[in-house]
């Protein structure tokens, strides 16, 4: 008998986005569950890419990323968040946000240390805490306003507390943490000494309320590592440029993990994600007004259905609450009955919560709107058409 794979990694089941795809696709459904655009990104970047392909530029990219990506990304970072890095120190560029992600996860957690995160969450925050020995320290926030919870805050943090773990926007709900959360989470960390990991790949895309960095709170300079993604800004989630800007003692160790997982990212991306991060301002704002129209487009239309939709500040994603349509079934059985029935699919909500820290809630689910305008008109037709045939 063959001696046992690695348990946890063996034991994690198949993602809920693989399992809802393949169900859209069995049933020709619309598939706003996964978050990704159906459109290309800017041009003008896809032609750069393609033009550098041929200069002769092929060769590893330097371990933190090509010099005039490392500039683009502190410049951005001043410009938007006031927040002034040193390139050549405090830029490390990686194969996407998820492996920045897990870089900065390797660089910060030993075995035993406590990290805390903040249900509903990404799904790759605790299987990577805990394949580093990391012990979670799960806070959830409630529907429908998703305000922090912060005597519950407060008791996550401890002793043994490395570091926070800090999506906003935040997937899956929509919500930007506002200056007085985030006042809140920078006092418990100054006082119990630990460090954030700030998940901020949807930084662009908010709609109305505006969002800040914690790094850019005073003291917090020292204590984050913040992470942001080409593929959200420009919409090339293909790509997988990812960036992590650090104070250096820290990005020289995320750079460590970096080189042990993937070393280099491929240069003419860098290239032209440098490019598009030096773009006008202007650039940006229509992002997110062009997002934003696409979130009014598909939230009006679910409320017609009669789904009670949650507010949505910002991100790819809005959430909405099955009770008044589901007749008693879960998100999970509801979402397969979308699917098969209405030929519209989503991801239930629950799949963002960690069993171990309490039943999630089953009446939540969330719907990408980064799609195109047309597509998303489809699909409230089709779920209206559905409602009709309810009745």
């Amino acid at each position: 008998m063959t001696k046992l794979l690695n348990r946890q990694i063996a034991n994690q089941p198949v993602t809920i986005f693989t399992l809802m795809s393949e169900l859209a696709r069995k049933h020709n459904a619309i598939n706003l569950g996964q978050g990704f655009p159906d459109t290309e990104g800017p041009q003008d970047m896809v032609q750069l890419a393609a033009n550098a392909l041929l200069d002769g530029r092929n060769q590893y990219a330097p371990l933190t990323g090509l010099p005039e990506l490392r500039a683009a990304v502190a410049d951005a970072s001043a410009r938007f968040q006031n927040i002034p890095v040193d390139a050549e120190s405090e830029v490390v560029v990686t194969s996407g946000a998820t492996e920045a992600l897990a870089a900065s996860f390797m660089a910060l957690i030993e075995p035993g240390d406590e990290v805390v995160l903040i249900e509903p969450l990404y799904d790759t925050y605790l299987p990577v805490v805990r394949q580093l020995g990391g012990i979670p320290r799960l806070v959830r926030l409630e529907a429908p306003d998703w305000a922090l919870p912060r005597e519950a805050l407060k008791n996550a943090f401890g002793p043994r507390t490395k570091a926070i773990v800090l999506n906003t926007p935040m997937n899956p709900t929509g919500k930007v943490f506002n200056a007085e959360e985030l006042a809140f989470i920078a006092d418990l960390m100054r006082q119990h000494d630990s460090y954030a990991i700030c998940d901020e790949v949807y930084e662009h895309l908010v709609f109305g309320a505006p969002h800040l960095s914690l790094m850019a709170l005073p003291d917090m300079r020292e204590r984050c590592i913040r992470i942001g993604s080409a593929g959200k800004s420009f919409s090339f989630t293909g790509w997988k440029v990812g960036y992590v800007t650090a104070p250096a003692p820290l990005a020289a160790v995320v750079a460590k993990a970096h080189q042990n997982l993937v070393f280099a990212t491929a240069p003419n991306l860098q290239r032209a994600v440098a490019f598009g991060l030096n773009k006008d301002t202007a650039y940006f704002t229509q992002l997110a007004q062009e997002m934003d129209t696409k979130r009014q487009i598909l939230s009006a239309g679910l409320a017609r259905v009669g789904f009670g939709v949650l507010p949505c500040q910002g991100s790819y994603f809005v959430m909405a609450d099955i009770t008044p349509l589901a007749n008693g079934l879960d998100d999970m059985a509801f979402s397969r009955l979308l699917t098969e029935q209405a030929g519209v699919t989503t991801i239930p909500a629950s799949a963002f919560y960690d069993a171990q820290s309490g039943t999630p809630p089953r009446n939540l689910i969330r719907f990408a709107f980064c799609k195109r305008e047309e597509v998303l008109i489809e699909a409230v037709a089709r779920l209206e058409q559905w409602k009709s045939r309810q009745s």
